[in-house]
């Protein structure tokens, strides 16, 4: 389950980011994950929920929001979601074109925002 080591190494930046601000609440953590980081999100809050258990950030809310895949055909240049998880055979809804695409969106994982006190 690598949501564990995601949660761990988020919680460090968290911890950071509270101190350079002068944060000691924390309230929520945003994290945009794509499509293709193959993040479980129940496995992630439960990650979540037992390594803030019993400790200053326990009760912080893990807020993810998934960024959907989206592709630029390498014939056309069209911009689309494939239909399928299975994108490496993904016709463009334009030209046809079926392989060679660039992927645009969807292998994102960052900490978008916190919310703290």
């Amino acid at each position: 389950m690598h949501e564990m080591s995601i949660a761990q190494s988020l919680i460090e930046i968290v911890r950071q980011e509270l101190e350079k601000h002068g944060k000691t609440k924390l309230i929520a953590v945003h994290v945009k994950h794509g499509t293709l980081a193959n993040v479980v999100p129940e496995a992630m809050d439960l990650a979540w929920e037992v390594l803030t258990k019993e400790s200053d950030l326990d009760g912080s809310a893990l807020v993810l929001e998934e960024v959907p895949l989206q592709l630029e055909c390498c014939g056309c240049k069209h911009l689309f979601a494939p239909e399928s998880s299975q994108f490496l055979l993904a016709p463009c809804p334009e030209c046809g074109e079926e392989l060679g695409h660039a992927v645009v969106s969807g292998k994102e994982l960052y900490l978008d925002r916190l919310e703290a006190e």
